[in-house]
């Protein structure tokens, strides 16, 4: 139960505790009173004590819940966005003002908090800039290899990969980490080649093999070597492995053949992804291993049954942080006119969804980039009514889970708070560039930012797996309903 709830349960006892002593008292002295006509008077004149012992005490909570839970309630959520989701704004104390010295001393020590957070950073951002620059050359070459070059749990999910590997798989959606290397390679050929390097259990071993990237269809001759114990840390229940793979041309016989140059290249990866346990179910599964796509729409108007979607974009949260580059976003035309009131919230014009792909071909793009994800969005309700209108048309379910981050603040700061999009950030302190509001973007990212705060502070308050959020994000349901 939460403060305020245990306080209001306290004065109710007190209140109908008074309320039956005044009616024991009046019980009592009705059996000893001899005169008659004095019965009724008593029992008037225990009522109305009765009425006003509850008037009373119900006016003295009503102040405790305003002044006193209200304002511990509000001290705790502050200073827990400070504490776990690197808000370094000041504390607001006004709103607990009567409760002493214990507001300022509140505000104290999250000036302290951000003074040493502040400090640390600065430490830690001297101690990591000899290794920039060394990092950055390190990330252009493995990105501009003129192989691809890939790395993968047991699992098949991807922990590393280059820019040759985006264009050689030529999938869609293009890989990403923790994606199975199984959507866009053929299966058969991979496992047999891990299963031989398992059997063979010589840490220099490696296996070459062909197969088929089954996006683009391009016939590829791989190598696969398992990780060496030293370059993981064993978590897993089965070694990792390295594939690199080039292009071998449609004849089989012929001998690999490198990728021409590219202009720029894409470097993604995460290596505490290797020592990441998977759960057995998704209720279980921590909200740090959650791999989740955080999106958001904007539309012809308000009304999914009579709207219709202009621009759908998202992000990729992988091991609690976004991943740069694995994005998605579109226009899309509605195939009807976009109203002017519309266009002055989100600036989107009739112009530029000319020549847009339509809804069913957006979604269909958009179902694929966000397989095997959590969804999560801000007031995802509205967002989800649109998606899944389109879902004969495009002949697949939107029957992801979901994850709400109005939903989610009112679980961190309570229902009586504003929980828009603009009052979450404030309060977390994400900045919304200007002229980012209320593009699909720049709200996906974020509500994306949004919910990593809003995950951090929860764990901190021992809801951990993805199971304990929902049930506590159901509790608050209200608060979209209202």
């Amino acid at each position: 139960m939460g403060l305020r709830l245990r306080v209001f349960l306290f004065f109710a006892l007190l209140g109908l505790g008074s309320a039956a002593a005044i009616a024991t008292g009046a019980w009592f002295a009705a059996g000893r009173t001899e005169a008659g006509d004095a019965l009724p008077a008593l029992v008037q004149a225990a009522l109305l004590a009765g009425v006003l012992v509850l008037v009373l005490v119900t006016w003295v909570w009503l102040l405790f819940d305003a002044h006193v839970a209200r304002a511990v309630e509000t001290l705790a959520h502050g200073l827990r966005a400070r504490a776990h989701a690197a808000e370094d704004a000041e504390l607001d104390a006004e709103a607990a003002r009567y409760l002493g010295d214990l507001a300022p001393a509140a505000a104290e020590v999250a000036q302290g908090l951000a003074i040493t957070r502040s400090a640390l950073a600065q430490a830690t951002a001297r101690e990591t800039a000899r290794l920039s620059v060394e990092k950055a050359r390190l990330d252009a070459l493995l990105a501009d290899l003129p192989v691809a070059v890939l790395v993968c749990t047991a699992e098949h999910r991807l922990v590393l990969y280059n820019a040759r590997a985006l264009a050689l798989l030529g999938a869609v959606p293009a890989p990403g980490l923790d994606r199975s290397l199984l959507d866009t390679l053929e299966e058969g050929p991979l496992a047999a080649a891990y299963r031989q390097l398992l059997a063979a259990a010589d840490p220099e071993a490696a296996c070459g093999f062909r197969c088929t990237a089954t996006g683009s269809g391009r016939h590829l001759a791989a190598r696969m070597r398992l990780l060496r114990e030293s370059e993981w840390d064993g978590a897993a229940s089965a070694p990792p492995y390295a594939l690199v793979l080039l292009d071998a041309g449609r004849d089989d016989s012929a001998g690999p053949a490198l990728l021409p140059a590219t202009a720029g290249g894409a470097l993604a990866y995460d290596f505490d992804l290797l020592a990441r346990p998977y759960a057995p179910a998704l209720a279980a599964t921590r909200l740090e291993a959650l791999t989740c796509v955080v999106f958001d729409t904007e539309t012809t108007g308000l009304a999914p049954s009579a709207d219709a979607i202009v621009q759908i974009a998202a992000v990729r949260v992988v091991n609690g942080r976004v991943v740069e580059g694995e994005t998605f976003e579109t226009l899309v035309d509605p195939c009807r006119p976009i109203p002017a009131g519309s266009t002055a919230v989100h600036g989107i014009t009739d112009a530029m969804v000319a020549g847009a792909p339509p809804v069913a071909e957006a979604a269909a793009r958009f179902h694929r980039f966000a397989d095997g994800a959590v969804l999560v969005a801000h007031n995802a309700p509205f967002d989800m009514e649109f998606l899944r209108r389109t879902e004969a048309a495009i002949g697949a379910r939107f029957d992801h889970p979901v994850l709400d981050t109005v939903l989610l603040s009112a679980a961190v700061f309570g229902q009586r708070e504003d929980h828009s999009l603009d009052a979450l950030a404030r309060r977390l302190g994400v900045v919304i560039p200007e002229g980012a509001r209320h593009t699909a973007m720049g709200d996906a990212v974020a509500t994306a930012e949004a919910f990593l705060r809003l995950a951090a502070i929860l764990r901190g308050r021992g809801l951990d797996t993805f199971g304990d959020v929902l049930a506590e994000m159901r509790r608050h349901g209200r608060v979209l309903r209202g």
